[in-house]
């Protein structure tokens, strides 16, 4: 079973696509982190390596549907806290998180991966998905489950070069699961998570995206692209 992540992910790398004037395709990378009983709060903790791909339909230069794949490693430690509560309950966990969602993605200013060169826009995304989740506690407990989420990002994107774009994306993801760590609501009242009945997990990092096509051309929403890009 802990196989499956990776082997949705790199079958994803090989599926024969067709170009299509409005697609983007990426790559992602940065690191994945988690929130929960162990750690109740902090937004960066114990950050550990993450990968994706992702696709991306454009409706209109301030709106798209995206799918993406990511993957990526989760722990916890309670010796990471400095409060009796933690220090006396000594649990720990590791474990890792594949995710399949799909999430409408809004740009705050109109943007087109070949648009106008170094055009850029921040963006917010929300959608639905499911998670794999892989973990195991200290005391050899181990737990594997797949899970509903909802995605929630936030992002940068620019223009870099012809038909690439570059983004920084942080992205919160809500379960509906509270046993990443092994733990079920066992914290000190006062240190409850920012939703403490379950469980979540996060992505940070960079995306490179590309499109997949000769030319853009025939769309009033596009015509930014189909005239000269500017240097």
């Amino acid at each position: 079973m802990k196989r499956i992540p990776w082997i949705i992910f790199f079958s994803s790398l090989f599926i024969s696509v067709s170009g299509q004037r409005n697609a983007d395709y990426g790559v992602f990378g940065g690191v994945s982190t988690y929130i929960g009983d162990i750690n109740p709060g902090r937004l960066i903790y114990a950050p550990l390596p993450a990968a994706g791909v992702l696709y991306r339909y454009n409706f209109h230069p301030r709106q798209a549907l995206r799918a993406n794949i990511f993957y990526g490693g989760l722990r916890g430690r309670d010796m990471d806290f400095a409060n009796n509560f933690q220090t006396v309950r000594d649990s720990s966990f590791s474990g890792s998180v594949g995710e399949l969602a799909v999430q409408f993605e809004f740009n705050f200013l109109p943007f087109t991966t070949q648009g106008r060169l170094w055009d850029f826009s921040p963006y917010f995304a929300a959608g639905a998905g499911v998670a794999y989740i892989n973990s195991t506690t200290a005391s050899d407990i181990r737990a594997t489950s797949f899970q509903p989420v909802i995605p929630f990002s936030i992002g940068f994107k620019i223009n870099i070069h012809k038909n690439m774009g570059l983004e920084a994306e942080y992205g919160f993801r809500k379960t509906f699961y509270d046993n990443f760590d092994g733990l079920n609501d066992m914290v000190a009242q006062e240190d409850h998570g920012l939703i403490h009945n379950n469980d979540w997990y996060s992505f940070a990092g960079i995306v490179l995206t590309w499109k997949i096509y000769n030319r853009l051309k025939g769309c009033p929403a596009y015509a930014d692209v189909d005239g000269k890009r500017r240097r």
